[in-house]
């Protein structure tokens, strides 16, 4: 019986509609500097997305306190309810779901990242901490987003916990991105160290992050449906925060209560389409030919209900009103932004060309070449949602400054030993292409950031760069391209202005992927 999925219904975009360009709205928008407004819009967005007032959206107790309501489902309580949790987001979650059910919770044990309590407690977020005495125990571990023994332990105790479980319970799992790393339990014989270095040659060649969680699955105790598997006969409930694009909760923290539907010929074929099969470790052959022949197929979970809570879509929602507030045009082109980050920061620096074109010669906009090329980069992309020509529609009747915003989770090709995420090489790359030619008397700058405020293994969010990045470089004797070449771009932003282009937020205590910001701003 398939799992029951109740996702989050797609937010409506927000209709264009015209907007004053006087008064006091348009002076401080125009009062403004661009950096501070693009860091204030960037924090709107991850606000909405933050875990206590969205699982508070969805979860309810009934006034008896008898029952437990789950958007329109209700669950029986009886001192029956236990707890597990992996994800970025997952502390606040857990702190916000203790909250609500007191006494009702009988044991919890979540799987946060390491240093999580301690950036909350230095920040004042005590609504992201749970409370002395909490029924929930916490694991701290995968540092710097990587598998590592400490969530090795958590993710032990969490199948402990799930495998002790009888048909008279019930099993909350809170779900955020980052969980895949928080919950490593790779199939004897495969070791933690066989299924991380495999893991780091895919995402070295350029393997997305479906086809990485297909690898994990398929060599994972508690992935792919796992989880739920463990939990059986128990009744489960998954809140899941989708980090994912297009939120397929399959694939979120590699589906640990959702039923796999790849092959063992899915990962062989991945393997192969990366140069690796050759390369896999005799445990790895093993794992993959033992499942080839389970005679039991793949796991059922018509015991689980997942129901997706927040999503990029919402943040983007929040940051696209907020730029409304300050006096912008604004427009949502897609959540689902991804590919190669080259071929994305090509996209956003040539739509900031024709943008800018459409902006300061109405009537005229960009060569018929220059808008040729950009429906082609569009469509090379495939993104699902893009929603390009509502965008230029918007240009053309804008009389003021305009927003652009999307999201996703761009792929980066490793080719160097340089410090950086795809958020900050994103950023390095519209800003080289941003350069390559005058834009006309226009103020443009572009942001991308993490919503779970650190980008890759570094300290930063992700950055943000203005069109005149080549000539700031180029004065302070750094070169973009050679910086781009090494996957250097945390050090040359390190560099630039001494580190002001860097975006630092800590660690927000949330995660929906990234968030990208255009602004385009007459002079």
């Amino acid at each position: 019986m398939a799992a029951a999925l109740q996702v989050l219904p797609r937010l409506a975009r927000a209709p264009l509609r015209p907007l004053p360009w006087w008064g006091p709205v348009a002076r401080l928008a125009s009062g403004m500097a661009l950096p501070e407004q693009a860091q204030q819009l960037f924090e709107s967005a991850v606000s909405a997305v933050l875990p206590g007032p969205m699982l508070h959206r969805v979860l309810t107790l009934d006034p008896s306190g008898k029952q437990l309501k789950v958007r329109d489902r209700s669950f029986q309580l009886r001192r029956n309810l236990y707890l597990v949790g992996f994800g970025k987001a997952v502390l606040g979650m857990a702190a916000a779901a203790e909250e609500l059910l007191g006494q009702h919770l009988v044991q919890g044990v979540i799987s946060v990242p390491k240093g999580i309590r301690a950036a909350m407690e230095h920040a004042g977020k005590q609504e992201m901490l749970l409370k002395p005495h909490s029924r929930v125990q916490v694991f701290e571990g995968a540092e710097d987003n990587l598998p590592d023994r400490d969530a090795l332990r958590a993710a032990l105790a969490i199948r402990q916990l799930a495998e002790g479980l009888k048909a008279d319970d019930l099993l909350l799992v809170l779900i955020s991105g980052g969980g895949s790393a928080l919950l490593p339990a790779p199939i004897p014989p495969v070791t933690l160290e066989e299924k991380q270095m495999l893991t780091k040659l895919l995402a070295a060649r350029g393997a997305t992050i479906q086809e990485l969680n297909t690898i994990r699955k398929a060599l994972s105790q508690l992935k792919g449906g796992g989880l739920a598997q463990a939990a059986y006969p128990a009744q489960v409930v998954s809140l899941i925060l989708s980090d994912v694009v297009g939120d397929p909760v399959e694939m979120i923290a590699s589906g640990p209560t959702v039923a796999s539907t790849h092959s063992v010929q899915d990962c062989l074929h991945i393997l192969n389409r990366y140069n690796l099969r050759a390369a896999l470790p005799r445990s790895v052959k093993t794992v993959l030919a033992r499942a080839d022949s389970d005679p039991h197929g793949p796991r059922a979970c018509g015991h689980v209900l997942n129901v997706v809570i927040g999503s990029n879509m919402l943040a983007l929602a929040e940051a696209q009103r907020q730029a409304e507030v300050l006096g912008y045009r604004a427009v949502v082109l897609s959540a689902a932004v991804q590919g190669d980050v080259k071929s994305v920061a090509q996209f956003y620096g040539l739509l900031a060309r024709v943008a800018g074109a459409r902006l300061t010669l109405p009537g005229a906009g960009a060569s018929g070449e220059e808008d040729a090329e950009l429906h082609r980069l569009a469509a090379e992309l495939q993104l699902p949602d893009l929603q390009l020509e509502e965008a230029l529609e918007a240009l053309a009747g804008a009389q003021g400054p305009v927003c652009l915003l999307a999201g996703g989770e761009p792929t980066v090709r490793l080719q160097g030993s340089g410090k950086g995420g795809r958020n900050q090489e994103l950023a390095l790359r519209v800003g080289a292409e941003l350069g390559r030619q005058p834009l006309g008397p226009i103020d443009v700058l572009f942001l991308s950031g993490g919503t779970d405020g650190q980008d890759g293994p570094t300290e930063a969010a992700g950055a943000w760069v203005t069109s005149d990045l080549a000539s700031q470089a180029a004065a302070e004797g750094l070169d973009v391209a050679t910086f781009l070449a090494h996957n250097d771009s945390h050090t040359f932003f390190c560099h630039l202005h001494g580190g002001a282009h860097l975006l630092f937020t800590g660690l927000t205590g949330t995660n929906v992927m990234d968030a990208h910001l255009l602004f385009l701003r007459p002079r």
